[in-house]
Protein backbone atom coordinates (compact mmCIF):
# COMPACT_ATOMS: atom_id res chain seq x y z
CA UNK A 1 0.00 0.00 0.00
CA UNK A 2 2.99 2.35 0.54
CA UNK A 3 5.06 3.75 -2.28
CA UNK A 4 8.81 3.40 -1.84
CA UNK A 5 10.98 6.48 -2.11
CA UNK A 6 14.45 5.92 -3.48
CA UNK A 7 16.91 8.39 -2.02
CA UNK A 8 20.30 8.80 -3.61
CA UNK A 9 22.95 9.55 -1.02
CA UNK A 10 25.61 11.92 -2.34
CA UNK A 11 28.92 12.18 -0.56
CA UNK A 12 31.26 15.09 -1.25
CA UNK A 13 34.84 13.86 -1.34
CA UNK A 14 36.14 17.32 -0.40
CA UNK A 15 34.86 20.37 1.50
CA UNK A 16 32.46 22.50 -0.54
CA UNK A 17 34.67 24.52 -2.95
CA UNK A 18 34.37 28.11 -3.90
CA UNK A 19 32.48 29.13 -7.05
CA UNK A 20 34.16 27.99 -10.29
CA UNK A 21 36.15 25.41 -8.35
CA UNK A 22 35.98 21.75 -9.36
CA UNK A 23 33.48 19.76 -7.32
CA UNK A 24 33.86 15.96 -7.61
CA UNK A 25 30.80 13.90 -6.68
CA UNK A 26 30.78 10.34 -5.51
CA UNK A 27 27.70 8.13 -5.55
CA UNK A 28 27.71 6.07 -2.37
CA UNK A 29 24.48 4.11 -2.28
CA UNK A 30 20.78 4.08 -2.93
CA UNK A 31 18.58 3.23 -0.01
CA UNK A 32 14.85 2.69 0.20
CA UNK A 33 13.02 4.73 2.81
CA UNK A 34 9.42 4.52 3.91
CA UNK A 35 7.24 7.12 2.21
CA UNK A 36 4.89 9.42 4.10
CA UNK A 37 2.05 8.78 1.68
CA UNK A 38 -1.11 7.22 3.10
CA UNK A 39 -2.65 4.16 1.59
CA UNK A 40 -4.74 4.96 -1.42
CA UNK A 41 -8.42 4.69 -0.72
CA UNK A 42 -11.17 4.04 -3.21
CA UNK A 43 -14.54 4.22 -1.54
CA UNK A 44 -16.15 2.44 -4.49
CA UNK A 45 -14.35 -0.78 -3.60
CA UNK A 46 -16.05 -3.31 -1.37
CA UNK A 47 -14.50 -4.40 1.88
CA UNK A 48 -14.38 -7.78 3.59
CA UNK A 49 -13.88 -6.28 7.01
CA UNK A 50 -16.50 -7.38 9.55
CA UNK A 51 -17.44 -4.57 11.90
CA UNK A 52 -18.62 -5.59 15.37
CA UNK A 53 -21.40 -3.48 16.82
CA UNK A 54 -21.86 -3.35 20.59
CA UNK A 55 -25.59 -3.08 21.12
CA UNK A 56 -27.12 -1.32 24.12
CA UNK A 57 -29.16 -3.41 26.53
CA UNK A 58 -32.48 -4.25 24.95
CA UNK A 59 -31.24 -3.64 21.41
CA UNK A 60 -32.24 -6.11 18.68
CA UNK A 61 -29.91 -8.97 17.92
CA UNK A 62 -30.08 -9.65 14.16
CA UNK A 63 -30.72 -13.24 13.17
CA UNK A 64 -27.94 -15.17 11.40
CA UNK A 65 -28.29 -15.40 7.64
CA UNK A 66 -28.93 -19.15 7.88
CA UNK A 67 -32.03 -18.55 9.98
CA UNK A 68 -33.30 -15.52 8.11
CA UNK A 69 -36.88 -14.55 8.86
CA UNK A 70 -37.24 -13.41 5.27
CA UNK A 71 -37.08 -16.29 2.75
CA UNK A 72 -36.29 -15.65 -0.89
CA UNK A 73 -39.24 -14.84 -3.14
CA UNK A 74 -40.73 -17.57 -5.29
CA UNK A 75 -39.92 -15.74 -8.50
CA UNK A 76 -36.19 -15.37 -9.14
CA UNK A 77 -36.58 -13.19 -12.22
CA UNK A 78 -36.68 -9.90 -10.29
CA UNK A 79 -33.73 -9.85 -7.92
CA UNK A 80 -33.26 -6.72 -5.81
CA UNK A 81 -30.27 -4.66 -6.97
CA UNK A 82 -27.31 -4.47 -4.61
CA UNK A 83 -27.35 -1.29 -2.52
CA UNK A 84 -24.89 0.21 -0.09
CA UNK A 85 -25.26 -0.56 3.58
CA UNK A 86 -27.27 2.06 5.45
CA UNK A 87 -29.18 3.21 2.36
CA UNK A 88 -32.62 4.57 3.24
CA UNK A 89 -35.35 2.86 1.23
CA UNK A 90 -39.14 2.97 0.93
CA UNK A 91 -41.63 0.19 0.13
CA UNK A 92 -43.91 0.50 -2.91
CA UNK A 93 -47.64 -0.19 -2.59
CA UNK A 94 -49.51 -2.37 -5.10
CA UNK A 95 -53.31 -2.95 -5.28
CA UNK A 96 -54.89 -6.38 -5.17
CA UNK A 97 -54.75 -8.18 -8.51
CA UNK A 98 -54.74 -11.61 -10.06
CA UNK A 99 -51.14 -11.88 -8.97
CA UNK A 100 -50.74 -13.77 -5.68
CA UNK A 101 -47.17 -13.34 -4.38
CA UNK A 102 -45.80 -14.91 -1.23
CA UNK A 103 -45.20 -12.70 1.81
CA UNK A 104 -41.53 -12.30 2.69
CA UNK A 105 -42.38 -12.50 6.41
CA UNK A 106 -44.95 -15.27 6.84
CA UNK A 107 -44.39 -17.03 3.51
CA UNK A 108 -48.16 -17.10 2.92
CA UNK A 109 -49.98 -16.10 -0.26
CA UNK A 110 -51.05 -12.45 -0.33
CA UNK A 111 -54.61 -12.10 -1.65
CA UNK A 112 -55.04 -8.35 -1.22
CA UNK A 113 -52.97 -5.17 -1.53
CA UNK A 114 -49.30 -5.76 -0.89
CA UNK A 115 -45.94 -4.03 -0.57
CA UNK A 116 -42.79 -4.59 -2.59
CA UNK A 117 -39.42 -3.90 -0.98
CA UNK A 118 -35.92 -5.42 -1.30
CA UNK A 119 -37.12 -7.58 -4.18
CA UNK A 120 -39.80 -9.28 -2.04
CA UNK A 121 -43.52 -8.88 -1.46
CA UNK A 122 -45.12 -8.30 1.95
CA UNK A 123 -48.43 -8.12 3.74
CA UNK A 124 -48.64 -4.40 4.66
CA UNK A 125 -49.39 -5.26 8.31
CA UNK A 126 -46.30 -7.50 8.55
CA UNK A 127 -43.71 -5.13 7.18
CA UNK A 128 -42.57 -3.64 10.50
CA UNK A 129 -39.40 -2.45 12.23
CA UNK A 130 -37.63 -5.47 13.73
CA UNK A 131 -37.09 -3.63 17.03
CA UNK A 132 -39.87 -1.14 17.78
CA UNK A 133 -42.46 -2.88 15.54
CA UNK A 134 -43.51 0.40 13.92
CA UNK A 135 -45.23 -0.15 10.56
CA UNK A 136 -42.91 0.57 7.64
CA UNK A 137 -45.67 0.43 5.02
CA UNK A 138 -45.54 4.19 4.51
CA UNK A 139 -42.23 5.00 6.19
CA UNK A 140 -38.60 4.90 5.13
CA UNK A 141 -36.59 1.94 6.36
CA UNK A 142 -33.03 0.60 6.36
CA UNK A 143 -32.05 -3.02 5.82
CA UNK A 144 -29.45 -4.45 8.20
CA UNK A 145 -28.36 -8.09 8.32
CA UNK A 146 -31.55 -9.48 6.78
CA UNK A 147 -33.84 -7.41 9.02
CA UNK A 148 -35.54 -4.07 8.45
CA UNK A 149 -35.49 -1.12 10.83
CA UNK A 150 -37.07 2.30 10.94
CA UNK A 151 -34.58 5.14 10.53
CA UNK A 152 -34.66 5.95 14.23
CA UNK A 153 -33.79 2.43 15.38
CA UNK A 154 -31.13 1.99 12.69
CA UNK A 155 -29.50 5.25 13.68
CA UNK A 156 -29.59 4.30 17.37
CA UNK A 157 -28.21 0.78 17.08
CA UNK A 158 -26.28 0.39 13.81
CA UNK A 159 -25.34 3.67 12.09
CA UNK A 160 -21.59 4.45 12.34
CA UNK A 161 -20.38 7.77 13.72
CA UNK A 162 -18.56 10.30 11.53
CA UNK A 163 -14.99 10.95 12.70
CA UNK A 164 -15.27 14.65 11.87
CA UNK A 165 -18.73 15.88 12.89
CA UNK A 166 -19.39 13.05 15.40
CA UNK A 167 -22.97 12.55 14.19
CA UNK A 168 -24.50 9.32 12.93
CA UNK A 169 -24.07 8.47 9.25
CA UNK A 170 -27.24 7.57 7.37
CA UNK A 171 -26.64 6.51 3.79
CA UNK A 172 -23.27 6.39 2.04
CA UNK A 173 -20.30 5.87 4.35
CA UNK A 174 -16.69 6.76 3.61
CA UNK A 175 -14.12 4.38 5.11
CA UNK A 176 -10.65 5.92 5.44
CA UNK A 177 -7.81 5.97 7.98
CA UNK A 178 -9.55 3.19 9.94
CA UNK A 179 -12.49 5.49 10.62
CA UNK A 180 -15.90 6.25 9.12
CA UNK A 181 -16.93 9.60 7.62
CA UNK A 182 -19.76 11.32 5.84
CA UNK A 183 -18.63 11.68 2.22
CA UNK A 184 -19.00 15.44 2.66
CA UNK A 185 -16.87 15.44 5.84
CA UNK A 186 -13.77 13.66 4.54
CA UNK A 187 -12.11 16.62 2.83
CA UNK A 188 -8.69 18.00 1.92
CA UNK A 189 -7.14 19.91 4.83
CA UNK A 190 -6.14 22.72 2.46
CA UNK A 191 -8.90 23.29 -0.11
CA UNK A 192 -11.69 21.65 1.95
CA UNK A 193 -13.04 19.80 -1.08
CA UNK A 194 -14.37 16.23 -0.56
CA UNK A 195 -12.09 13.53 -1.91
CA UNK A 196 -14.81 11.40 -3.47
CA UNK A 197 -12.99 8.62 -5.31
CA UNK A 198 -9.73 10.58 -5.57
CA UNK A 199 -6.44 9.59 -3.98
CA UNK A 200 -5.05 11.49 -1.03
CA UNK A 201 -1.77 11.93 0.82
CA UNK A 202 -1.13 12.29 4.54
CA UNK A 203 1.07 14.97 6.11
CA UNK A 204 1.26 15.57 9.88
CA UNK A 205 -1.88 13.50 10.38
CA UNK A 206 -3.96 15.51 7.88
CA UNK A 207 -5.21 14.34 4.46
CA UNK A 208 -4.44 16.39 1.35
CA UNK A 209 -5.56 16.09 -2.26
CA UNK A 210 -2.90 15.42 -4.87
CA UNK A 211 -2.78 19.03 -6.10
CA UNK A 212 -2.41 20.65 -2.67
CA UNK A 213 0.03 18.04 -1.40
CA UNK A 214 2.39 18.71 -4.31
CA UNK A 215 1.99 22.49 -3.94
CA UNK A 216 2.58 22.51 -0.18
CA UNK A 217 4.96 19.68 0.60
CA UNK A 218 6.70 18.27 -2.46
CA UNK A 219 10.33 18.99 -3.29
CA UNK A 220 10.76 20.49 -6.75
CA UNK A 221 13.63 19.78 -9.09
CA UNK A 222 15.82 22.87 -9.58
CA UNK A 223 16.37 21.88 -13.19
CA UNK A 224 12.83 21.29 -14.52
CA UNK A 225 10.71 22.74 -11.67
CA UNK A 226 8.61 19.57 -11.56
CA UNK A 227 8.15 17.66 -8.27
CA UNK A 228 10.57 14.95 -7.21
CA UNK A 229 8.08 12.17 -6.57
CA UNK A 230 8.24 8.85 -4.75
CA UNK A 231 10.43 6.46 -6.69
CA UNK A 232 12.35 9.20 -8.54
CA UNK A 233 16.16 9.18 -8.37
CA UNK A 234 17.49 12.54 -7.32
CA UNK A 235 20.67 14.42 -6.56
CA UNK A 236 21.34 17.10 -3.97
CA UNK A 237 23.94 19.60 -5.14
CA UNK A 238 24.56 23.37 -5.07
CA UNK A 239 22.00 23.69 -2.31
CA UNK A 240 19.17 22.31 -4.46
CA UNK A 241 17.51 19.03 -5.39
CA UNK A 242 17.65 17.74 -8.96
CA UNK A 243 16.27 14.76 -10.87
CA UNK A 244 19.28 12.66 -11.83
CA UNK A 245 18.48 13.32 -15.49
CA UNK A 246 18.19 17.09 -14.92
CA UNK A 247 21.62 17.59 -13.38
CA UNK A 248 23.35 18.60 -16.60
CA UNK A 249 25.87 21.13 -17.90
CA UNK A 250 24.14 24.47 -18.52
CA UNK A 251 26.02 24.84 -21.83
CA UNK A 252 26.30 21.45 -23.56
CA UNK A 253 23.66 19.59 -21.50
CA UNK A 254 25.89 16.60 -20.83
CA UNK A 255 24.71 14.66 -17.77
CA UNK A 256 26.89 15.34 -14.72
CA UNK A 257 25.66 12.56 -12.47
CA UNK A 258 28.69 11.11 -10.72
CA UNK A 259 31.01 13.43 -12.67
CA UNK A 260 33.26 16.32 -11.52
CA UNK A 261 31.62 19.65 -12.25
CA UNK A 262 32.00 23.39 -11.79
CA UNK A 263 29.40 25.95 -10.85
CA UNK A 264 28.71 29.46 -12.03
CA UNK A 265 25.70 31.58 -11.14
CA UNK A 266 24.19 28.59 -9.35
CA UNK A 267 24.38 26.50 -12.55
CA UNK A 268 26.41 23.32 -12.99
CA UNK A 269 29.05 23.21 -15.75
CA UNK A 270 31.19 20.43 -17.13
CA UNK A 271 34.98 20.78 -17.10
CA UNK A 272 35.03 21.75 -20.77
CA UNK A 273 32.70 24.70 -20.22
CA UNK A 274 33.87 25.69 -16.73
CA UNK A 275 35.05 29.08 -17.96
CA UNK A 276 32.18 29.81 -20.33
CA UNK A 277 31.26 33.48 -20.40
CA UNK A 278 27.59 33.32 -21.37
CA UNK A 279 25.81 31.06 -18.87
Amino acid sequence: GYMAVFEIIIELSYPVPLENEEMPLKMVSIKSVKATFSQKFAPGKTTTTVTKHILPRGAPVPSPASTSAYPSPVSTSSQAPAIARGTVQRAERFPASSRTPLCGHCNSIIRGPFLVAMGRSWHPEEFNCAYCKTSLADMCFVEEQNSVYCERCYEQFFAPTCARCHTKIMGEVMHALRQTWHTSCFVCAACKKPFGNSLFHMEDGEPYCEKDYIALFSTKCHGCDFPVEAGDKFIEALGHTWHDTCFICAVCHVNLEGQPFYSKKDKPLCKKHAHAINV
